[in-house]
């Protein structure tokens, strides 16, 4: 490729923001000095005839560069670097950046899919006669910004494939079987620094990678970067520092964890940037306004080798045994948490409009809907559209049951007139279910009981109880007590829910965080959410103004009520009436 070419070629990646084609994202100079440095940092440079580097999705250079760029800085040998790319602009782009400012450095350059190269059974002899056994190459160095692609987008064809490869589970993203594959090839005494999506830490369907993270490597640094927004795409991104498996007693070492993310919280402490406001602890205010938390400690060893991955410190772990001793049972023990209905057709059964789009002709069906746009704290708000949904199911002798249309005449002549779109979703017909049926219509005995209902996605937790036998959308989660007896649980979960205790919980167990503080309060989470013992007399107190707040049903009131019930919650967990993190 001509200069000019090359010229051209860097100039479109600086246009489109840097940007990759197949989910890949540039990584930015600084956050890719970092990871270099942090790199070399657990490396030992002694005794090192020649240093071999991998870069598996080289894109324009940026990481190899900066990782060539530090170890120049502890190490004057040989350099040999093994790089992929399945652009070939961009790889060009790197080689010939690469060659300008490291000429002493062996470059080999390979346009294809190192994922593929890693699973394949015949693999290049150019490649792999670094050592005499050449079923199995190996790197000193590894350093890597693995393409972000996920099941929906690669396909599932191509997802399972690579989790029966890779022995995964859950939704599989490509950076997953990346990691996997780039542990296999790192020496034995080597050191890998990966950028990857911190998404995989906390949920449950990312437990197979984490234990295998910890079965193939010896994890040496965890920086969660939360939403410092590095990149210009929407990935929260975490950075793995990794040695690779050595002797036992250093598999075993504690593994810094460090985590940053925005906070509105007041700062003493400043930084030019979120990389280097890294290196603090506590509140601390960057040079473009925002405001972050650092907090640093060790990786949580505390549970299984899938455990969801967590910063422990001596103050968190004082903090969360208190509250296990004061906590009686968990959300989960009260009922099952669901998430809402889902009919694969909103447009038919749920509306705002019911009596225009029917001439008058309301069908008999038709319930009343709990979404997330009639969300509030305690009670729900009346939202400025209220929708229903046509719910043609019902018990019947003690089984869920599609409704017999022919007692319902209105309905079944709204559902007739869009018997083609719904009969379109075959898969409901090829599951044995009526045509008319919603695809997940939940339990139809539970709409009349009292449900615990809350939002997906908050910065502040959502939580209310619904009283009046609605039908919970699929935008919304909700439980009911799985022993009717245990009804009144639900007015002390739905306190203990809101408060600001449960913020703090869950930061110290989950901190499942997206951009701007707001948390995600999902099944795996929420079940874990403790209650105080029922019976004390605190506890009685918090449910009797839990449903005072409920009937003040968000008058002026209630906010001084919300406060005072807060600090009761703190109270029942033995941690006082001042909320301290």
């Amino acid at each position: 490729m001509s200069q000019s070419a090359i010229n051209e070629s860097v100039k479109r990646y600086q246009d489109v923001s840097m940007t990759k084609a197949n989910g890949e994202t540039y990584t930015p100079a600084e956050l890719s000095d970092f990871v270099a440095r942090k790199i070399c940092e657990n490396f030992d440079f002694t005794d090192r005839d020649t240093i071999k580097i991998l870069d598996p999705s080289v894109g324009d250079g940026e990481l190899s560069c900066s990782l060539l760029n530090e170890i120049r800085t502890h190490y004057s040998g040989n350099i040999e670097l093994y790089a992929f790319d399945t652009n070939s602009l961009a790889l060009a782009m790197a080689k010939s950046r690469i060659e300008g400012i490291h000429p002493d450095c062996i470059l080999h350059f390979e346009n294809k899919d190192f994922l593929q190269f890693s699973i394949e059974e015949d693999r290049e002899p150019d490649l792999l006669s670094m050592q005499n056994n050449r079923d199995k190459p190996s790197f000193d160095l590894i350093i890597a910004n693995p393409p972000y692609v996920r099941t929906q987008i690669m396909g599932a064809d191509e997802a399972q494939r690579l989790a029966a490869t890779f022995g995964l589970t859950g939704r599989v993203d490509l950076y997953q079987a990346f990691l996997l594959a780039m542990a296999k090839v790192l020496a034995p005494k080597g050191a890998a620094g990966f950028i990857v999506s911190n998404r995989f830490m906390s949920i449950k369907g990312g437990g197979s990678l984490r234990e295998k993270l910890r079965q193939m490597l010896a994890l040496r640094e965890v920086w969660d970067l939360g939403d410092t927004k590095l990149f210009n795409a929407a990935v929260l991104p975490a950075v793995i520092v990794a040695n690779g498996k050595q002797c036992e007693e250093n598999d075993d070492a504690a593994v810094a964890f460090t985590s940053i993310y925005e906070t509105r919280d007041q700062s003493d402490l400043t930084a030019a940037s979120p990389i280097l406001a890294l290196s603090m602890e506590g509140v601390v205010a960057v040079d473009d306004g925002r405001r972050f938390l650092v907090k640093s400690g060790t990786l949580d060893s505390s549970g299984g080798a899938d455990a969801v991955w967590r910063v422990a410190t001596a103050t968190g772990d004082a903090w969360m045994a208190t509250v296990q001793r004061h906590t009686a049972r968990t959300f989960g023990q009260i009922g099952k948490i669901r998430v809402g209905v889902k009919t694969c057709a909103d447009k038919i059964f749920i509306r705002h409009d019911w009596e225009a789009a029917t001439n008058g002709a309301m069908p008999e069906l038709l319930r009343p809907l709990t979404t997330h746009h009639g969300a509030g704290r305690y009670r729900a708000t009346t939202p400025k559209k209220v929708r229903h949904i046509l719910y043609p199911h019902a018990v019947i002798d003690g089984q869920r049951r599609a409704s017999d249309l022919d007692q319902f005449p209105k309905s079944r002549a709204y559902l007739e007139g869009n018997r083609a779109a719904l009969e379109g979703r075959t898969y409901v017909i090829e599951g044995g279910r009526k045509w008319y049926e919603i695809w997940v219509p939940q339990d139809p005995a539970s709409w009349s009981c009292p449900k615990l209902v809350f939002r997906d996605i908050s910065e502040r937790p959502t939580f209310w109880l619904d009283l009046d036998g609605s039908v919970v959308n699929g935008d919304c989660y909700w439980m009911i007590a799985a022993d009717e007896r245990e009804t009144e649980l639900l007015w002390l979960a739905v306190a203990v829910a809101n408060s600001t205790f449960i913020e703090a919980f869950y930061d110290h167990c989950f901190n499942n965080k997206l951009y701007s503080g707001r948390r995600r309060f999902i099944t795996q989470y929420v079940e874990q959410f403790p209650l105080p013992d029922p019976a004390t007399p605190l506890a009685q107190t918090i449910i009797a103004k839990a449903k005072a707040i409920y009937e003040a049903n968000h008058a002026p009131t209630v906010e001084g009520m919300e406060r005072e019930l807060d600090k009761l919650v703190w109270q029942a967990f033995g941690l006082g009436e001042e909320p301290s993190r």
